[in-house]
């Protein structure tokens, strides 16, 4: 369908999304938040690092290499946490629940925006890449060389869960129900665990870095980037992927797809290129569609919601799309 509107901003765009109201948000390379309907704010003394719509409110949460976690609205920004000398690289927060998870170094943080005062901080040997909370915000999963480690978010004296495996762990996410625990690593390979025995599940073949996930279809799947196409692993029944076959959609020997986004109750998924191209598809009938056809930089964020495509590149270029009919 025809584009809604594009920008052209002067930094990287390093993570696009959709706030409360629904209205597209872009965090950039040079410190700004900016909205699509043209508010602007500038949180952070340098790149925006990660960003997260608020969970109980209006505006988005970020980490920057400052070490400030901010929270922005269009009618102004609130520190809310910084570890002063350490960049905030990963920030996790669930909808609905008022705890915000983020990495600073060898910590992963917990902060309550409903209680000011309330702070976990949980330390590892090695520094923290990524961070994840379950669907009620009741454990935290961290991402670190080694493996990942699996925390109570709101217990202060505790041991971790540790669920190893050998290399660095770049990404990390729950699965819908939490009976998973997928990972990203540096070599181009996805890993998972069943938490409740902590089975490993081997997942590699990728030519690339997985960079983006996504569950899709009430969590029956998980899109992946990485690949070609976008590579979706079934997650329907007690043991999820194990033993079973992931499936590619959109093949494409010109690009390597760089970021999946879908919604949770969908079927539907967008899929972004590294040649600056998206495409769409409905996984339960396999049709697809172009929204972004022009060759340009690889693009570095992507976001859905509802009939909306949000989008970024390495380039600073970024807009929002119509979700085609499919």
């Amino acid at each position: 369908m025809a584009r809604i509107m594009s920008f052209a901003f002067d930094a990287f765009v390093t993570n696009a999304l959709f706030d409360a109201d629904g209205e597209a948000v872009f965090a950039l390379g040079d410190g700004q938040v900016r909205w699509a309907d043209g508010a602007a704010q500038a949180p952070h003394d340098g790149p925006v690092l990660a960003a997260v719509r608020h969970p109980t409110a209006e505006g988005v949460i970020t980490g920057g290499d400052d070490g400030r976690l901010v929270w922005s609205r269009r009618d102004g920004a609130q520190l809310l946490a910084e570890a002063k000398g350490r960049w905030i690289e990963a920030v996790a927060a669930q909808p609905g629940a008022s705890l915000v998870a983020f990495g600073a170094g060898r910590e992963a943080r917990v902060i309550d925006v409903a209680e000011p005062a309330f702070s976990r901080v949980f330390t590892h040997e090695r520094s923290v890449a990524d961070v994840a909370l379950d669907a009620r915000a009741r454990r935290l999963a961290v991402a670190t060389y080694g493996g990942a480690a699996l925390w109570y978010a709101k217990i202060a004296e505790q041991q971790p869960m540790m669920l190893r495996w050998a290399g660095s762990h770049i990404a990390v996410q729950f699965s819908p129900d939490g009976r998973f625990l997928m990972s990203s690593m540096q070599e181009n390979a996805l890993h998972g665990w069943r938490l409740a025995d902590a089975r490993d599940m081997r997942m590699g073949g990728y030519p690339a870095k997985v960079r983006s996930l996504a569950f899709l279809e009430n969590g029956r799947m998980l899109a992946t980037a990485g690949a070609n196409g976008v590579v979706i692993w079934p997650f329907a029944g007690a043991d999820g992927p194990m033993g079973k076959q992931a499936m590619e959609i959109g093949f494409d020997e010109r690009a390597l797809v760089s970021r999946v986004a879908a919604e949770l109750g969908s079927e539907r998924l967008a899929a972004a290129l590294s040649d600056g191209r998206i495409w769409a598809c409905d996984v339960s009938n396999g049709k697809r569609a172009d929204v972004k056809a022009a060759l340009g930089p690889p693009i570095s964020a992507l976001a859905v919601d509802g009939e909306r495509i949000a989008w970024g590149d390495e380039a600073g270029g970024a807009g929002v799309l119509d979700f085609p009919p499919l």
